[in-house]
């Protein structure tokens, strides 16, 4: 049940909320690319950051999570291969949206993995690649107007993250920091939504392994 909640929810923000969003900033005078990223980001924080948030309380295993997140990235996938897209978010220049669906379960599911059944490990890059990406691109637009890299969305990335990993330790400030600095360059054909929760990963797995004093999983 709560599977068929949340995979509602995402397609509630995806088909409909962001559609309507995306009709009401064109009618406000914004510019089809500036409306698109705004959507983009607005669907980062409320479908994988929020289920992320939610996948602890509601999940004992990783099965289902990780199955949602495979069947979406497919239909994302179909909609750019059919040229289907969901102009309200999707471009045609990318399909980044495709590599965070698989990310976020591939990280959720080797952290719960690695951990022995605790999903934090796996949740807290998440957080990063959902909401800490979404509050640097969501800086961004509003000072360019356009897709382009700043430090000052940078900063605000990292104000978020570093805060967010504290509550897993001196570990996930660490994560959060290097997370949010990766993010600012480019290394095509690698996007941010691999890098950033694979980077921020690895941190915490070999905080783990080497140093388990620095967290507090």
């Amino acid at each position: 049940m709560a599977a068929s909640i949340l995979l509602s929810w995402v397609i509630f923000v995806v088909a409909v909320l962001t559609k309507r969003l995306y009709d009401f900033m064109r009618r406000w005078g914004l510019e089809h690319n500036v409306a698109v990223y705004y959507n983009r980001k607005i669907i980062h924080v409320l479908t994988g950051g929020l289920c992320a948030l939610l996948v602890p309380i509601f999940f004992e295993s990783f099965i289902l999570p990780l199955a949602i997140s495979l069947l979406l990235s497919a239909i994302l996938l179909f909609c750019h291969r059919g040229n289907r897209l969901m102009y309200w978010f999707q471009t045609e220049d990318n399909a980044y949206e495709v590599s965070f669906c698989i990310m976020w379960g591939l990280i959720l599911t080797l952290g719960w993995l690695i951990s022995g059944g605790n999903f934090w490990i796996g949740v807290l890059p998440i957080l990063f690649m959902s909401i800490g990406d979404a509050i640097t691109g969501i800086v961004r637009n509003m000072i360019y107007k356009r897709r382009t890299k700043s430090w000052w969305g940078n900063l605000a990335m990292a104000l978020f993250s570093m805060v967010v990993g504290s509550i897993v330790g001196q570990a996930g400030i660490l994560a959060g920091a290097v997370a949010s600095i990766v993010e600012h360059f480019e290394f095509k054909p690698i996007d941010d939504n691999v890098l950033v929760p694979a980077t921020s990963f690895i941190i915490l797995l070999l905080a783990k392994v080497l140093a388990p004093w620095s967290l507090s999983l």
